[in-house]
């Protein structure tokens, strides 16, 4: 199959053969570099036995990579109707017991309903809904660690920095807090800007999750929501002000309330939501 997918047109070919121009509305930025590609494939690991998920592939740069890698079977969501009919041949060649192609919208999607354990996500994310896919899964990783093995997420570098921002740090928030809970989070390499088409005008990178074992007692994913809401809605005020509601259990969990929310770690949020017990 290797030797099959190498001796596939050039990615450029199949978007001109397609008239898969990006489109800013669908957030597209291709990436057509496969030797970038087949980085970002080695970066989610070992892919034999793994059930993978790649959501919108474009001209299928990305999948080249992750079939290239072996798994166990991949699953790529793509919304534009241009994608799916250019993905047709990569999936020809493939066939259908390793490369499954689904035409939909990724949000709407319960990946966990669409194979069997282990699961992996590998993706460059369109931009504007990346973040609500990560925390969709980041959800569905609080109800199950075995939801997915890793995830290998391609951000924007401003949410990537938000993701693995650490206490104190200036991009510290709502999904530091989110990730950094339920995952071991490590920040991989950037990607320029010029590595894509059309070029974005920010730098893009790649962050790598793997979820953690959990605590039996932690709390419900709404329930630390809630309160990273309430408390990076207003970061700059201290927590007496902004978590003024939950002030009377701040002495139980040894939590300063003159403290604002940038200055809280993860651990001090998931103990107080576990006295809330909302």
């Amino acid at each position: 199959m290797s030797q099959a997918i190498t001796s596939m047109p050039p990615l450029r070919d199949v978007i001109a053969q397609h008239d898969l121009r990006a489109t800013k509305k669908l957030g597209q930025n291709f990436l057509l570099d496969l030797n970038l590609t087949d980085k970002i494939a080695r970066t989610a690991g070992n892919l034999s036995g793994i059930n993978v998920f790649e959501i919108g592939p474009g001209p299928g740069g990305l999948t080249r990579s992750i079939l290239q890698n072996n798994p166990n079977h991949l699953t790529a969501i793509e919304f534009d109707k241009r994608a799916i009919a250019a993905l047709q041949d990569l999936k020809n060649v493939t066939g259908d017991d390793i490369f499954t192609l689904i035409h939909g919208d990724a949000l709407a999607q319960d990946l966990t309903k669409l194979s069997d354990v282990p699961r992996a996500i590998i993706a460059n994310l369109p931009y504007n809904i990346a973040t609500p896919l990560l925390i969709g899964w980041l959800s569905q990783i609080r109800k199950d660690q075995n939801a997915y093995q890793s995830m290998t997420l391609m951000f924007q570098r401003e949410v990537a920095q938000r993701i693995t921002a650490q206490v104190g740090d200036k991009s510290y928030g709502r999904l530091s807090v989110l990730c950094q809970w339920l995952c071991d989070v490590r920040l991989c390499f950037d990607v320029p800007a010029s590595a894509f088409t059309p070029p974005p005008k920010i730098t893009s990178s790649i962050v790598h999750f793997k979820p953690r074992i959990l605590n039996n007692d932690d709390p419900d994913f709404k329930n630390i929501e809630k309160i990273t809401a309430a408390a990076f809605g207003q970061r700059r005020k201290m927590i007496r002000t902004s978590l003024k509601e939950y002030k009377e259990y701040f002495k139980a969990v040894s939590l300063d309330e003159t403290l604002r929310a940038e200055n809280i770690s993860p651990k001090k949020f998931i103990e107080l939501a576990k006295i809330l017990n909302l």
